[in-house]
């Protein structure tokens, strides 16, 4: 049995602010010296960099972390969350766009209150009250009492404009049976700069970040009741579930593998590189921006998702480091790409000149592409063997021609059937990002690969 006092703070729709609400919660309770696990309903990454800031207050260095019941299964959720958790005073959930929205044509499948009920976690709704005054109680009413197995167990008002309207408000929930737990101004509102992905990561803006957390923290501890949502959290009941550990029996030797990090590659899940270490592997980060050279000793390459579309002339400039990677990779040593790793493998980004593993150019276009996909290996890598299936999603505006390699890495099959990615000596490049916790034997594979 796991005892974590718990709250997921979810919404009627996106934009309510949700994100706000959770990331001061998490800031605020982390400043009381709490030590607050924090987590994300779904496959978003740049949230979860927010919310590592947001504990380290308290000191905790807990990494944010995903939830997401598409890629990982419903049955890995409880696990992973208290994996996350162990040992914390408090887990604070965001969720995803609204309460009960999931992946397209599945019901409830990876939505927020199917979390919550995974859970059995206290919901706290934030609802955006800046165009309403007593409808408010038929929204709330109409979101508590839509599925029974979610409890909803406060309200947060956000938007308010005045007291007279937050007056209007409170009287208008009165007898909701669903208490106010706090309000916040529609004038106070913490400005973060965004872009055609969503918020620009934390990692390009850390000192403006770090200030901008220290007044959400004290926004939010002025207009919540924090001892309310801690106690709602208290009453959380116990979780039967086993925590998902990484470990795994280690192969023999300690090779190096190389993450990319820095600005422009910030997207990786915490569990990646706890699998990796876990199979005895020695990561090592760095930074495709500025370092020259892959750490000393490498034998196996990671490079995540992120933004190298914003970045293309300056990781173009690295040409000592382009080269390195290119050696690396027609050596035939293991190298994994998603997404922004692709892109950098490639021939070249928005004209500009890339490492040239692979005969493809990138470039920005108009179109998003976002969603859930279920896919297929279509032979062996250094990640998977053929037949290997896997639930990913995508996320990216660029488009890469060609889209597919005489080898490709992935055969999708839902919601569409196409060919995708390259797999080519040692290197498995895609643009479909996946959660190794589902499949830890591809971790495993790729230190194996690596050690030789």
């Amino acid at each position: 049995m796991v005892s974590v006092p718990r709250l997921v703070i979810a919404a009627p729709s996106s934009g309510s602010g949700k994100t706000t609400v959770a990331t001061g919660l998490m800031a605020a309770f982390s400043e009381r010296g709490l030590a607050v696990s924090p987590h994300k309903v779904g496959p978003d990454y740049i949230d979860p960099g927010y919310h590592t800031l947001a504990v380290s207050a308290g000191g905790s260095g807990r990494p944010g972390r995903n939830l997401d019941a598409y890629m990982s299964g419903t049955g890995l959720i409880g696990p992973l969350f208290a994996h996350g958790a162990a040992g914390c005073d408090l887990a604070i959930v965001e969720g995803v766009m609204g309460l009960y929205d999931g992946a397209s044509g599945q019901g409830e499948l990876a939505s927020t209150a199917q979390v919550s009920k995974l859970l059995r976690a206290p919901v706290v709704l934030v609802v955006d009250a800046s165009s309403q005054s007593r409808s408010v109680a038929a929204l709330v009413h109409g979101f508590a009492s839509w599925d029974p197995e979610v409890r909803i167990g406060g309200v947060i008002l956000n938007k308010v404009a005045s007291d007279r309207h937050e007056l209007l408000l409170r009287e208008a929930l009165d007898g909701s049976g669903v208490p106010v737990m706090g309000v916040l101004r529609r004038t106070e509102q913490v400005s973060t700069p965004s872009r055609h992905l969503g918020l620009v990561p934390v990692a390009e803006r850390r000192a403006d970040a770090v200030e901008s957390m220290r007044e959400l923290a004290g926004r939010v501890r002025a207009g919540c009741d924090l001892e309310a949502l801690l106690g709602l959290a208290r009453s959380a009941p116990a979780l039967d579930v086993t925590p998902w550990s990484p470990e795994a029996e280690p192969v023999g030797s300690r090779p190096v593998v190389a993450v990319a990090a820095g600005s422009a590659f910030t997207f990786s899940y915490a569990e990646h590189t706890e699998l990796l270490a876990a199979a005895g592997a020695d990561v090592v980060p760095f930074d495709p921006l500025r370092d020259e050279q892959l750490p000393d000793g490498t034998s196996g390459l990671v490079i995540g998702g992120g933004f190298p579309e914003v970045y293309a002339p300056e990781l173009s400039a690295n040409e000592p480091l382009r080269k390195a990677v290119s050696e690396l990779a027609l050596s035939g040593a293991p190298v994994a790409a998603e997404c922004a790793g692709l892109l950098y493998l490639a021939r070249s980004l928005d004209g500009k000149p890339m490492c040239g593993v692979l005969d493809a150019d990138g470039r920005m276009s108009g179109r998003l592409t976002l969603g859930y996909r279920e896919a297929v290996a279509v032979g062996d890598s250094a990640l998977a063997v053929a037949g290997t299936r896997v639930r990913g999603h995508e996320f990216h505006r660029t488009v890469l021609e060609p889209g597919a390699g005489a080898a490709p890495a992935w055969g999708v099959v839902h919601p569409e059937r196409r060919l995708e990615g390259f797999v080519q000596q040692g290197v498995h490049a895609s643009y479909l990002h996946t959660h190794w916790a589902a499949t830890p034997l591809m971790a495993r594979r790729f230190v194996e690969r690596c050690a030789g």
